[in-house]
């Protein structure tokens, strides 16, 4: 749950990549194979969410197997009560 509000509250702190919507419409300085380089505070947050997003695929296939793990556990005590 924490790494979940985490990565939300670190992609809210990202500034805007393009113009959007009013400059796809417009046709203004809209070019897509420009490339920017982020830079200073903008980057850290960006590899932080990077980071936390990794942490948080990593952590959710690790409860997923455990879970299943134990499910299946679970499953075999209750055929052997039977």
């Amino acid at each position: 749950m924490g790494f979940a509000i985490l990565i939300i509250v670190l992609c809210l702190l990202q500034g805007g990549k393009s113009e959007g919507a009013s400059g796809a419409i417009t046709g203004g300085g809209f070019n897509v194979f420009v490339k920017t380089k982020e830079r200073g505070a903008e980057k850290v947050v960006s590899i932080l969410t990077l980071i936390a997003a990794v942490i948080f695929f990593v952590v959710a296939i690790i409860i997923e197997c455990v879970g299943a793990k134990n499910a299946s556990a679970a499953t075999d005590a209750a055929i052997a009560l039977l």
